[in-house]
Order: structure tokens, then sequence, then C-alpha cells
């Protein structure tokens, strides 16, 4: 585990909601695509910050999530950004694998809405049983 500083500068200007975290959205660094949405945490920021791959905080494991360390679809991160408000975190990847949503599909924004209905828009690249040993849907 690593003993990221958290009082850092930059750490201390984001607007950390009542429960310490910030939402940190997932963005394709070459095409723009959103991939996904997260939740992070003061450590998990200094983390994503010094080591380059991203680090979440699981809310459901109450833990910190490095994100892909049982799918193998880790998210380099070439940037990281900070919104007006300081209360949202957006990083640019290279998402490897191609798979950033636990479904095997390329987003976590996979659902379209249309006629009232929500209805599935991107095929499922692999399952998350051939990701995942024991899958955590």
């Amino acid at each position: 585990m690593s003993t990221a500083d958290t009082s850092d500068g930059f750490i201390d200007q984001v607007s950390w909601n009542g429960d310490g975290l910030v939402p940190a959205i997932a963005q394709d660094f070459k095409t723009g695509r959103i991939l996904m949405m997260a939740w992070m945490n003061r450590e998990s920021l200094a983390i994503t910050a010094s080591e380059g791959y991203a680090v979440y905080w699981s809310r459901s494991r109450n833990k910190l999530w490095r994100k892909g360390e049982s799918s193998g679809h880790l998210q380099q991160v070439r940037e990281i950004r900070l919104d007006c408000d300081g209360d949202t975190v957006l990083l640019l990847v290279e998402q490897q694998g191609g798979i950033a949503c636990h479904t095997g599909r390329a987003s976590c924004f996979f659902r379209l809405l249309a006629d009232g209905e929500w209805q599935e828009s991107q095929p499922v690249i692999k399952s998350p049983q051939a990701i995942y040993e024991s899958p955590e849907l």
C-alpha cells in the first residue's frame, strides 16, 4: 500500500463531499469517450497522481480500488483535471484492454434512453465471467 501524501496543496484544493469523496470521471485520452464514473478520496487521488494509474475509492467495499487489479484493464493516467467548482475530477486515461466496465463493455455508459426506455447501445467485448474469476456484479 502506498503512503501517498494526502496533504499536498492540490489535494486541499478539491471540494470533498461530506463523506470525504469526490466524483471522478474517466475519459479516453485519445477519443474523448466517457468511460466511467467512480469516487475518489484524498488517498486515492494522491496515489493516482504519484503512480500514474487510476485508483478509486470503492464505497461498496469500503477500500481503495486499483482499477484493473483483478481484470487487467488498467487505466494509465495522462492528465488529471479539476472542474471550475473544484468538486469533480476528470481523469484522461489510456484504457488498457479496451474495456472499462465490469460488464465487459468499452464504457459504463452503454444504456441509451430511446422511446422512454433504456436500451443497450454497446456490445459486450468480453463476458464478465471470462474477465473475473469471481465476478462482483
